[in-house]
């Protein structure tokens, strides 16, 4: 019951950083990257109600349905959805079209492993204290390392340092996992990178701010409430924008 807590718990607090991740959206093509904490908000939803699952205080059929629905995000569209997040974002360029041969990679596996998860029923059951979901299709070594690839890689190659730790924070959080209980690959991880995806709320703030100097630069000024939004963003985040902007310098390949 604890951890079944403990996942509705972090699933609120994410959800509530979700919403306001979106309502810094300033264009169509953020919108994926900015969903990403509200779906990792409700993909823990879910995995709450797989430990309700396993204390049997909801009947197997709910349990069945909750543990698909889990798996069908953790281990098939994440790793099409990720990249293609990114791609939306980046500008033309070297890193551009890395992380979309990323994507088609992604896409593969993601129809690869949404077949295999199809086709077999996943088996979930407590090992060494955490969830540990088994499926024989998706149970090998290349598509981890291909799903580690499209995930965390693709991350990694973002010109964005809020980005780029984003990717660092999952692949140092699924190397640890996986050398301390690799059983809980799945489940731990997923906790774990819904835990860290707060960190897109910064990266979307700073956009925001850019986007709205743009904004008052271009049309030399802004309506009141755009006005008024932006003196809050920068009275709030004092310095963020440049901070960042400071570390992006500093990689490589820009």
């Amino acid at each position: 019951m604890f951890f079944a807590i403990m996942s509705f718990t972090l699933s609120g607090a994410i959800f509530a950083v979700g919403i306001l991740t979106l309502k810094k959206v300033s264009t169509p093509n953020e919108v994926v990257l900015a969903s990403l904490p509200l779906l990792f908000s409700l993909h823990q939803f879910t995995q709450g109600f797989v430990w309700l699952g396993m204390d049997h205080l909801i009947n197997p059929r709910a349990l069945q349905m909750a543990e698909t629905l889990f798996v069908f995000y953790a281990q098939g569209i994440l790793q099409f959805l990720v990249p293609l997040a990114v791609w939306l974002l980046e500008p033309r360029g070297v890193r551009k079209n890395l992380i979309a041969l990323l994507m088609y990679l992604g896409a593969f596996l993601t129809v690869y492993s949404l077949w295999g998860l199809n086709i077999k029923p996943t088996e979930v059951s407590i090992v060494n204290g955490v969830l540990y979901y088994r499926n024989p299709v998706t149970d090998q070594l290349w598509l981890g390392v291909g799903y580690v690839l499209t995930t965390c890689g693709a991350l990694m190659l973002s010109r964005s340092i809020a980005i780029q730790l984003f990717g660092w924070l999952n692949f140092i959080g699924i190397l640890l996992i996986y050398l301390i209980n690799p059983y809980g690959l799945t489940s731990v991880w997923c906790l774990y990178a819904a835990s860290v995806s707060g960190l897109l709320y910064v990266y979307f703030v700073e956009r925001r701010i850019a986007f709205l100097q743009m904004i008052r630069t271009k049309q030399h000024g802004l309506s009141k409430k755009l006005k008024t939004e932006l003196e809050n963003l920068e009275k709030r985040y004092p310095g963020l924008r440049k901070k960042i902007q400071r570390f992006n310098r500093l990689l490589p390949f820009q």
